[in-house]
């Protein structure tokens, strides 16, 4: 495999499975609609929407140039690609979209435990919401998946951003704080220093860190409307019993953001603690081209949630067919193959599994023993003469049965 993509085998597809199927059902609770949109999209889709200055457009996008010379780019993350396509088909007009989509990214990241360079994410994005209630109901829907699927170790960070003009001020103090301090930037940051200085503050450079905790927080530059709009989301956090810590250096990785970002983080996946992370983007559409709408949305990282999954040991097991058919000769087989399909008719979803490839009986029955079946159905040439098929229970002590094809479909059920 390519370095950094990874694949995921039968046995491990339980958890993955279990967590898309309880992320469906909450979707449905909360009134959330499926869109797909392409995995590659025009570069400057992405460079509009993530600023010039985030780590992703600098180093780690997969970008080249189709045969057509046009350059194109495998998403990196599905926000951009959700937003293009709602302008593009008009959708907004003044409406209220809650939508999600699921499927690949891919950033050419170094490959560590919890990071990889295809990657799969959950992503949820509500537009057309201007105000906290929205913020809080993606937030209690975080809550509530975790709890349903037996997650404890996670908890919330949450910040604000504020809007355009309280950010334009936040970043003329962090500039000339940075300025000051120019000579212990590193190369990255001081590549940052002009363009976007906010960047400087997701170094993971240990040796800024220091540098970092002494620059102005933007909390202090909040105007009214946005302390308004973060008190409201966190008094509705509160009546809601989630908890949270406010952590005032959260300020996510791109530039589209704006007002509420958050991160639910874990302590128990080492370095890559942060499973699910979003925030808003109340100009995202406008700046890439629509009316001017709000947004938020979050993307939840399934790589690393089903790792907490496994930790928490509530994945259920792959259950095991509920019948395997074993069949002796070419007229066996035969009527087999029609039991096994009318079988499949009679209890769907159960399992039935027939016997493929030959093998002696002595073989066949091996087989139906390591498949977890709670039944053997037996075809041979005794059984054809006879007009039957036998039933062999498999896992309690009970003795062969017989009866016609015809009744096999009620026996089954009643077993």
């Amino acid at each position: 495999a390519v370095r950094g993509m990874n694949d995921v085998l039968p046995g491990q597809l339980a958890a993955w499975q279990h967590l898309e199927r309880v992320y469906r059902a909450l979707l449905r609770d909360y009134g959330y609609e499926e869109l797909r949109v392409p995995i590659v999209e025009h570069t400057e889709l992405f460079r509009r929407s993530l600023g010039e200055y985030t780590d992703i457009v600098e180093k780690e996008m997969y970008t080249f140039s189709d045969t057509g010379g046009d350059s194109l780019t495998l998403r990196p993350e599905a926000t951009a690609g959700v937003v293009r396509a709602v302008i593009a088909n008009g959708l907004l007009r003044g409406a209220r979209l809650k939508l999600w989509t699921a499927g690949p990214m891919f950033r050419h990241e170094r490959p560590q435990k919890g990071r990889f360079r295809e990657f799969y994410q959950l992503s949820v994005e509500a537009i057309g919401f201007p105000g906290p209630d929205i913020d809080a109901e993606l937030l209690a829907f975080g809550a509530r998946l975790w709890r349903k699927l037996g997650i404890t170790r996670v908890r919330l960070l949450l910040n604000s951003l504020g809007t355009s003009a309280a950010r334009q001020q936040y970043r003329a103090a962090l500039l000339s704080y940075f300025e000051a301090h120019a000579a212990a930037l590193d190369a990255d940051s001081k590549r940052r220093l002009h363009g976007n200085p906010l960047r400087i503050l997701d170094s993971k450079n240990p040796q800024l860190q220091g540098l970092i905790q002494g620059a102005p927080l933007l909390g202090d530059y909040l105007d009214a409307e946005s302390r308004a709009h973060f008190a409201s989301l966190c008094a509705s956090l509160d009546g809601l019993q989630i908890p949270y810590t406010i952590n005032p250096r959260l300020v996510r990785g791109l530039d589209y953001y704006s007002h509420t970002v958050f991160e639910w983080v874990t302590d128990a996946l080492g370095a890559q603690d942060a499973i699910c992370s979003g925030g808003r983007y109340d100009g995202l559409i406008a700046q890439l081209g629509g009316e001017a709408t709000p947004g938020i949305g979050f993307a939840l990282g399934q790589e690393r949630v089903v790792e907490l999954i496994g930790q928490a040991g509530t994945s259920p097991v792959a259950l095991p067919p509920a019948v395997y058919l074993i069949a002796s000769g070419a007229r066996a087989e035969a009527l087999g193959l029609q039991l096994a399909e009318a079988l499949r008719d009679a209890i769907p979803g159960q399992g039935v599994q027939m016997n493929l490839g030959g093998g002696n009986f002595k073989a066949q029955f091996r087989r139906a023993d390591r498949s977890g079946a709670c039944l053997a159905l037996i075809l041979g040439d005794a059984e054809l003469e006879r007009g039957v098929v036998a039933l062999k229970p498999l896992r309690r002590e009970a003795g062969q049965s017989e009866c016609t094809p015809g009744e096999l479909p009620a026996r089954v059920r009643l077993m």
